[in-house]
């Protein structure tokens, strides 16, 4: 299995009757750590009730915690979250936090030069000094996994086109994926047609475009690849994303076929789509029925 390091948030999802462990990073790290692979997290948390039971709770799934600072002066991350009337899901991201201020050390680049893909976000860029850590470890990474993630108003069209032309893989929705081509001076509309355009343009050989529960499109070494989706009915999409490009990335990393890996990581998206939360446990039996139900 692959050695994999997350980079950014970890937080506390507060709903309006409960709380749930989250952070698009932390959710990928957890869902490739249920692949076996060998995970570890960087970033940061407060001296606080809060980041206790956060690290407890990320060493308990497996995800090494060695690289998670611990800042006094800030406290751990918090979200409120709200669903609509079909579980999707819109965010208020406290600010500042500790993961804002992940400081850089000779560690973290010796971790990072190490492992076979780095995966971050755009959101943890938002604050100038987990930007300028996150700038520096990209350049120590073989493999660079980009998730944009985008959350209104912390970035900015120059962080997103800096981030893609690092990237060795882009993550878009398909609703990034349009503001991204228009950022780029795409003259295109169909979805294909701007995955080669951001492509060519960002010299980035493997995009992939999630579709909501319409699957999504995987362009992996000028092949596309393609699943409609699977048919659940949706508790809350909150970290149905993450769980998503983990599910891919290990896939891919694993050398499984392309058209294999997509259709396995859309699965694992869906079954965490009909769950509570970003991180339900879920089998490789359970997914394997659920793509192959007779």
């Amino acid at each position: 299995m692959s050695k994999i390091t997350c980079f950014g948030e970890v937080l506390w999802d507060i709903f309006p009757t409960h709380e749930k462990i989250g952070g698009a990073p932390l959710n990928v790290a957890l869902r490739l750590n249920s692949f076996r692979h060998n995970v570890s997290m960087i970033s940061a948390v407060g001296n606080d009730s809060y980041g206790k039971k956060l690290l407890d709770f990320i060493s308990e799934n497996g995800v090494d915690t060695n690289y998670i600072q611990l800042n006094s002066n800030l406290d751990t991350g918090k979200v409120q979250v709200t669903l609509n009337d079909k579980g999707s899901a819109s965010y208020e991201i406290t600010y500042p936090c500790a993961w804002d201020r992940i400081e850089f050390n000779e560690n973290l680049k010796a971790l990072v030069s190490n492992s076979d893909a780095f995966v971050f976000g755009s959101l943890v860029a938002r604050d100038p000094v987990s930007k300028n850590t996150l700038f520096q470890l990209i350049e120590e990474a073989s493999y660079n996994v980009f998730d944009l993630n985008l959350r209104s108003p912390h970035y900015t069209k120059e962080l997103l086109i800096y981030l893609m032309n690092k990237a060795d893989f882009i993550k878009f929705n398909d609703d990034e994926l349009y503001e991204v081509s228009a950022y780029l001076g795409s003259k295109y509309f169909s979805m294909e047609q701007n995955i080669r355009f951001i492509s060519k343009a960002t010299n980035t050989k493997h995009i992939c475009v999630t579709k909501g529960n319409h699957g999504a499109v995987l362009l992996y070494d000028d092949t596309f690849y393609y699943n409609s989706g699977y048919l659940v009915k949706v508790k809350d999409t909150v970290g149905a994303g993450d769980s998503f490009l983990g599910s891919l990335i290990s896939e891919l990393l694993n050398k499984t076929n392309p058209q294999k890996a997509i259709n396995f990581a859309c699965a694992v998206g869906a079954l965490v789509a009909q769950s509570e939360g970003a991180n339900p446990t879920i089998s490789i039996t359970e997914i394997e029925e659920f793509i192959n139900p007779y």
